[in-house]
Parts: C-alpha cells; structure tokens; sequence
C-alpha cells in the first residue's frame, strides 16, 4: 500500500468519526445525559464567562465545533494525498501537524471518551505515520 492511500485511510477514519459526532450532536439520544434532570439543569446554569448562553446551549457547541475540526482536519488531509501528494508529503510542518493533532486526539480520547473513537483514531494515527514513513523512503 502506497503512502498516499494510507494517508487517505488516516484522513478518512477521522472525517468520518467527526461526521458520526456531528450527527450524534444534534440527532438522537446518544449525547444526551442519562439523568434527565441534569439536563435540565445545564439548560437553566449559565457559565462563569458570561450569561449569554447556558452549559447546555455551550455543550452542544462545543460539540459540534469538535466534529468540524475533525472533518476539516480529514478533508483536507484526505484532498492534499489525492490531489496534491507532493505538497504534503514534502511538508515537515504539515506532516508534524498533522501528527501532533492526532496524537492530541489520542491523548483526548485515552483521558476522557470511550473505546470507539480510541480505535478510530489510534488506527488513523497508525496509518498517517506508516503513510509519512514509507513517504521518507
């Protein structure tokens, strides 16, 4: 396997997991808190920095500008190894951003998620540095 395909697999494992999030966020149950009363209570408590939103209202935010981040990190990877392979594959600080934001997204899903998005994005971080590795030779 080339290191452009990799690198495809790598961006498209985490658009799509940013996709599943962003679905997640504002269609069906699963987001939402088990215990209905919390829920209700983060849509009445307003945050310290400002009584402009509530903690509900800045969760689903938070959300849901997670999932673009993710999707816009995948899409661009992803079109960069289809259409423009020399650029990225010549670019130390693409490739060591690319890096750091996936392992930042290990870090975030080990402490804080749950097993799905663990595998989703320790497979992703595998194939992106197979992808930069076999880019090198």
């Amino acid at each position: 396997m080339n290191s452009e395909i990799l690198m495809i697999i790598s961006a498209a494992i985490i658009a799509l997991l940013g996709f599943a999030h962003l679905l997640l966020t504002f269609w069906g149950p699963k987001l939402l808190p088990r215990d209905r009363t919390l829920k209700a209570a983060m849509e009445e408590v307003h945050p310290v920095i400002t009584t402009q939103t509530t903690m509900w209202r800045a969760w689903v935010g938070f959300n849901a500008s997670h999932s673009m981040g993710a999707m816009l990190f995948g899409f661009v990877y992803g079109y960069l190894a289809m259409a423009h392979g020399e650029i990225l594959f010549q670019s130390l600080p693409l490739q060591v951003l690319g890096l750091v934001m996936l392992s930042g997204y290990l870090v975030l899903a080990k402490a804080y998620w749950f097993i799905t998005p663990l595998a989703g994005i320790s497979l992703s971080l595998i194939c992106y540095v197979v992808s930069i590795g076999l880019s090198w030779v």
